[in-house]
């Protein structure tokens, strides 16, 4: 198994961060921001949507503005001082348009204690890695499915880079070698990277090492792999079982270390995972001014 600089992680603040450090959860908490309303890229799992109770990734009560994200984030570390993280992770992509950025920036100069992270498809990372890391993201997790080109296709049928909208295997393609770009560029600056993998039995599970391995040579520091929602274009499909994650968790564990709590949060999560969210603090969001889709 692959060990860690705990030294490292503590300069960066990640020991702090619950959804990297198993000794984090259930003791500090992260915040969630539903800033980003657009994604570069449709994944047939994917069904971002608005609902106030429903969890699950990409799930959120209404879409903030940066301003007033960053308002929630005064707001929640005074309502839990246990919250180490400030995050973006839906209900689109946080690099697809320019929201997250404007959030970061706010937040860093009101809370610069705080760990910033961000969860992305790694379509544009490669590019704005330096961006992001200069206003302070040091922990970033790229979800990456799988490093063929014909599974690829399966789950995320079409991307958009610039104006193109670019299909098939040519999408396949170009979505994978810039995840991999992007992963070894945050990880060359010093971030902590993380890999999500959907496991979908019987498409992608015998992928999980070779994703695990890859990733670990650009400089990723953990895994953690995420049973499938049945929904959108897998509605029908079957989940995997407790069997499977294990099986898929320990192919992956000989390349890097599995992140094993995972709570699948929604988009606008806030509090300590593992533990009841103070209603004061769930229903944070509910006054907050919004914005429209863009």
């Amino acid at each position: 198994m692959i060990r860690e600089n705990g030294n490292e992680q503590e300069v960066l603040g990640l020991n702090k961060h619950p959804c990297l450090s198993p000794e984090a959860f259930g003791k500090n908490g992260r915040v969630h921001l539903a800033v980003s309303p657009a994604c570069n890229i449709q994944c047939g799992f994917c069904t971002r949507k608005f609902h106030p109770t429903a969890s699950a990734p990409g799930i959120a009560r209404q879409l903030l503005s940066p301003e007033a994200a960053a308002d929630r984030v005064d707001r929640a570390v005074e309502i839990c001082p246990e919250i180490a993280v400030a995050g973006i992770a839906g209900p689109g992509d946080p690099l697809a348009t320019h929201h997250a950025e404007q959030t970061f920036r706010l937040i860093h100069a009101r809370h610069p204690d705080l760990v910033l992270c961000m969860s992305t498809n790694g379509l544009e990372l490669a590019c704005k890695a330096e961006r992001f890391w200069e206003i302070g993201v040091r922990s970033v997790t790229v979800t990456v499915n799988s490093l063929q080109p014909s599974t690829v296709t399966q789950i995320v049928p079409r991307i958009a880079v610039g104006s193109r909208m670019i299909t098939g295997t040519e999408a396949a393609g170009e979505l994978i070698a810039r995840q991999l770009e992007g992963i070894g560029k945050m990880a060359s600056l010093g971030a902590f990277v993380k890999i999500n993998f959907v496991l979908i039995p019987g498409l992608n599970d015998h992928q999980v090492a070779d994703v695990a391995r890859t990733a670990s040579r650009l400089g990723a520091r953990r895994i953690n792999i995420i049973p499938l929602l049945p929904q959108g274009t897998f509605a029908e499909h079957q989940p995997p079982n407790c069997s499977d994650i294990e099986m898929a968790r320990a192919s992956a564990e000989s390349h890097l270390p599995v992140f094993r709590h995972c709570q699948r949060c929604r988009a606008d999560a806030c509090g300590i995972p593992g533990k009841p969210t103070p209603i004061s603090l769930s229903n944070l969001v509910e006054c907050e001014n919004t914005f429209s889709h863009g």
